[in-house]
């Protein structure tokens, strides 16, 4: 079977690839792995995006009106707005 490969059209990033290689003694992949597995640790990750049912059952649990089958939107909307401030002239 045959292994996984990663093409890497970057001259630079696989002359770097090469150098590292060769001055660690290691193979280029596991190089590249290593560069890779240290680059997720110091960058986060962006949080995930909150599914329809999450952001529903979310709000039931924070905005639903005691005693009352549903969530008050207009409430919420109104709880939230703000006035908009016109350009002075």
């Amino acid at each position: 079977m045959a292994e996984p490969q990663l093409s890497i059209r970057s001259a630079r990033a696989r002359t770097l690839a090469r150098r590292l290689a060769k001055k660690e003694r290691r193979s280029i992949s596991q190089v590249v792995e290593r560069a890779l597995e240290l680059y997720a640790r110091a960058v986060p990750l962006p949080p995930v995006k909150e599914t329809a049912q999450a952001f529903w059952d979310r709000m039931a649990r924070d905005y639903r009106v005691e005693g009352e089958p549903d969530i008050d939107l207009d409430a919420l909307i109104r709880e939230g707005r703000t006035p908009h401030e016109a350009i002075e002239l």
